[in-house]
């Protein structure tokens, strides 16, 4: 938890959307074979220079580990073993087994099993130590996680003091003519191409758009990781604003 007693975090609107363990897990994992191809599809392989990016900008410091949550199919924790070089244990943790298994033939593939650890676990409860990580990264999860209070929380434990979070979300770009534009794609083609290649009971390319839409971003997701006791706070936006990456520090222990 936070070294400090953190502030009432601020009002999040309820999301519309059905955003259960069971519901998300489920989900992900009919999904999961075709993950990997719809992101670099459907962001014209943007998605990549994103995670590049959040390495660059939050980068690893050798034999500091790093905890990557809501892992997926492992791509984030991967960029941050290639940039480490292999001078610092990655830790990938997800709660869908499906998107683990995927992963885990991208860690044997890239040769990174002796690096990069996958484990299956929630973001609510990470199933590893506090004060440990010197980077704590999510792409692309922390709106699926059923209580974003919960998970900001559990990544500032897992964080060492002076350590820092990391969160590559989906924002909603605010210009006059790409906004609209980028609102129609998101809204009509993206859940009609999605369930076209990766048809699933549970309508995943429509949960995207609403969830994003729905999830804080911009100051008011700084303002929310502000009162979980995060420090020294930045928002970079990607890509005329499609993506933002958040960092935040947790605070160095008080003598």
């Amino acid at each position: 938890m936070p070294l400090t007693e953190p502030e009432t975090a601020p009002a999040t609107p309820p999301s519309s959307e059905d955003k259960s363990n069971r519901r998300v897990r489920r989900m992900f994992g009919s999904i999961a074979k075709r993950y990997d191809l719809l992101n670099h599809l459907l962001s014209l392989n943007i998605d990549r220079s994103w995670r590049r990016f959040t390495t660059r900008k939050v980068p690893p410091t050798p034999g500091v580990p790093v905890l990557d949550v809501c892992t997926g199919t492992a791509d984030l924790a991967l960029e941050y073993d290639k940039v480490a070089r292999g001078a610092c244990p990655v830790v990938g943790v997800d709660f869908t087994r499906e998107m683990l298994a995927v992963g885990l033939k991208k860690v044997a593939k890239a040769g990174a099993g002796d690096r990069v650890a996958l484990i299956e676990g929630d973001a609510q409860h990470i199933p590893v130590p506090a004060d440990t990580f010197g980077v704590v990264s999510v792409a692309f999860g922390l709106r699926n996680v059923s209580d974003t209070v919960a998970g900001i929380d559990e990544m500032v434990r897992a964080a060492r003091p002076g350590g820092k979070v990391a969160v590559l979300e989906f924002s909603r770009p605010r210009g006059r003519i790409l906004g609209p534009l980028y609102l129609a794609f998101f809204r009509k083609v993206l859940p009609r191409v999605g369930q076209a290649i990766a048809p699933n009971a549970d309508s995943a390319y429509h949960y995207l758009p609403k969830t994003v839409l729905e999830f804080p971003d911009g100051q008011d997701l700084l303002d929310l990781m502000a009162s979980r006791g995060l420090v020294d706070l930045e928002m970079h936006p990607r890509t005329f604003g499609i993506a933002t990456l958040y960092v935040g520090v947790k605070p160095a222990a008080r003598s």
